[in-house]
């Protein structure tokens, strides 16, 4: 299923399923000036393909390589379009790493690409490293109007929950890289089109910055995982227990823990 919303010269594709609409999730992939941004989950791929004239498409930009935004990455290359991605996210979705069931549940699995592909490097778009949500989190900058797809760096303002392999404080020092480029508008992964763009990635930086620091003193005051969860974090919710703990508020801290050392 596809739901469209146009923002100007940029079209939102908002993707979703029977699975993945049942535990509430969707993800968007942007179409500006012939430049698909990102592309879905492996179980839209026919959705996805269906919505484009890939003779029309100038190429493809992917953010980083989980399944729910490099989910169609080889479809694309076996269709001959230029591909702007980093080396990292190149090298991970060459040989994807094993995902949880939830994950394959929700999205499918990714097929790995094994088409080589066309290097793209338009003039007016440009990936951005903003490492914290992956190691290879990159947004895409649209230098003609300020304009910032940012793949999962956003996705809300008091956002508790993260992946193992998330870093907590890189990811805030990513929000204040983008932030410096005030942009004037902001396109959300799964969110779409955030308004007050700067304003909200402010919101973030400022709420994961202090929750770290909360995070640090508690640690230097001797309290251990359990007790930080209780006083910072609060029970878990349906993704924690839904994921078997892998999407959850525990790993939050536990990410924040792990990049202490010295801080104490």
């Amino acid at each position: 299923m596809i739901r469209r919303e146009r923002h100007g010269e940029v079209v939102r594709l908002q993707f979703s399923n029977k699975r993945s609409r049942i535990v509430g999730y969707s993800v968007s992939a942007y179409l500006v000036r012939g430049v698909l941004i990102d592309s879905a989950f492996p179980a839209v791929e026919h959705d996805l393909l269906e919505a484009l004239r890939p003779q029309e498409l100038r190429g493809v930009f992917i953010s980083h390589n989980h399944e729910d935004h490099a989910g169609n990455v080889e479809a694309l290359a076996q269709l001959g379009i230029p591909i702007a991605l980093s080396e990292a996210t190149r090298r991970a979705v060459t040989a994807p790493s094993p995902i949880r069931f939830y994950r394959r549940w929700t999205w499918g699995t990714m097929r790995p690409l094994r088409t080589p592909i066309t290097p793209f490097a338009p003039a007016d778009l440009s990936l951005i490293a903003t490492p914290g949500h992956s190691d290879d989190h990159h947004v895409v900058w649209d230098n003609t109007d300020d304009t910032v797809f940012a793949g999962d760096l956003f996705l809300g303002v008091k956002v508790r929950v993260s992946h193992p392999g998330e870093d907590i404080r890189e990811l805030a020092v990513s929000l204040r890289r983008v932030i410096a480029l005030r942009p004037r508008r902001l396109f959300d992964g799964h969110r779409g089109l955030v308004l007050d763009a700067v304003g909200a990635l402010s919101a973030k930086a400022d709420w994961l910055e202090a929750t770290v620091e909360r995070i640090d003193a508690l640690l230097r005051s001797g309290a251990d995982e359990g007790q930080i969860m209780k006083q910072v974090m609060g029970r878990e919710q349906f993704a924690g227990f839904f994921s078997g703990d892998d999407y959850s508020r525990r790993n939050f801290v536990r990410s924040v823990i792990a990049t202490s050392t010295g801080r104490r």
